[in-house]
């Protein structure tokens, strides 16, 4: 895509048009140069969404309770943006949009937008382009950003350095309540959710929870405990109220500037390493490093000294470039 058509594509995007939207979405989730583009123009209009991730273990109906947090917040009259993390397709890489699916119901609503991406296996837990698309969203004047994820793995404890407010959820009939919290994972909660508390066992759920409260270290925000029936809204205009009292308390006590402050620099570290990354690639694939991986096929050096071969050449081809 040209310059030009690049800079008439951000002008839609900010005439409000949700083409223009999509387009670039999905230009910054595949890295290509029109997303980098949008993202250096883009990027000063960020900062006024506010950041909600909801996470927790399969079956705990984290998309049935999304879309009754979307009812709730349209009902305040605020529009909401929603990244829904599905699990990558084991053929295109790209999403399975079963989230998508659970939330047709919001589709015709102007003030609800709904995109799934795709964890493309990331080791790291979330996507990198995450990050980047909820800045679009933001950008484009979304009042509240939902990111649900997968609810496995890294992306539970990745949630937290994305979001505002983080909700975990649990629910009874998984078994052993304390063991579905893996470790880290209760730590990065600000509000834990027991979803279906009319199914039997709810009440065990709630005193497992409360007890590895009284165990752990928590600054002056001792994380609440929500009971919600999201399948029919029971409780989700306390749980958004709940959401409400932790941004007061973010504002108030100067913790929200300093998650912001958190984020901003791991996200440029995250993104450094990805870039560092590929760069290393690039250069253990050069012909003139061959000889180098023969020698260490045949034990006469060791990965150490390769490894410091690549690290050199990396520095020298980076700073040949700049």
């Amino acid at each position: 895509m040209t310059a030009t058509a690049t800079d008439k594509l951000i002008e839609r995007f900010r005439n409000g048009e949700r083409p223009a939207l999509a387009r670039l979405l999905t230009y910054v989730e595949n890295e290509r140069p029109a997303g980098l583009r949008a993202m250096a123009e883009l990027y000063r209009d960020t900062g006024n969404a506010y950041v909600v991730g909801i996470t927790g273990p399969p079956g705990a109906g984290k998309s049935t309770l999304t879309n009754a947090v979307i009812r709730e917040y349209r009902r305040r009259d605020k529009t909401v943006g929603v990244l829904a993390i599905d699990p990558s397709s084991s053929l295109t890489g790209g999403a399975t949009l079963g989230d998508r699916i659970r939330m047709l119901e919001n589709y015709e609503d102007e003030g609800v937008y709904i995109r799934s991406m795709a964890t493309r296996g990331e080791m790291g837990g979330l996507s990198m382009a995450v990050g980047a698309v909820t800045h679009l969203l933001d950008a484009y004047g979304f009042d509240i950003i939902v990111v649900e994820t997968v609810g496995v793995g890294q992306d539970e404890v990745d949630v937290a350095e994305l979001a505002d407010t983080t909700l975990l959820l649990q629910v009874p009939g998984l078994g052993d309540s304390i063991q579905t919290i893996k470790a880290g994972v209760l730590e990065i909660a600000d509000i834990l959710v027991v979803n279906k508390a009319d199914i039997k066992g709810a009440e065990n759920v709630v005193r497992d929870l409360r007890n590895m409260l009284r165990l752990g270290e928590h600054g002056p925000w001792l994380p609440p405990i929500v009971r919600t029936v999201a399948v029919n809204g029971d409780n989700i205009e306390a749980l958004l109220d709940t959401i409400d009292k932790h941004r007061a308390h973010l504002e108030s006590s100067g913790e929200g500037q300093a998650r912001r402050e958190r984020r901003a620099r791991r996200e440029v570290l995250r993104l450094a390493q990805n870039w560092l990354a590929g760069q290393l690639e690039e250069v253990i694939r050069e012909p003139a490093m061959e000889p180098m991986l023969e020698k260490l096929r045949q034990r006469d050096i060791n990965p150490f000294e390769v490894a410091a071969e690549v690290a050199r050449r990396t520095s020298v081809r980076v700073q040949s470039r700049g």
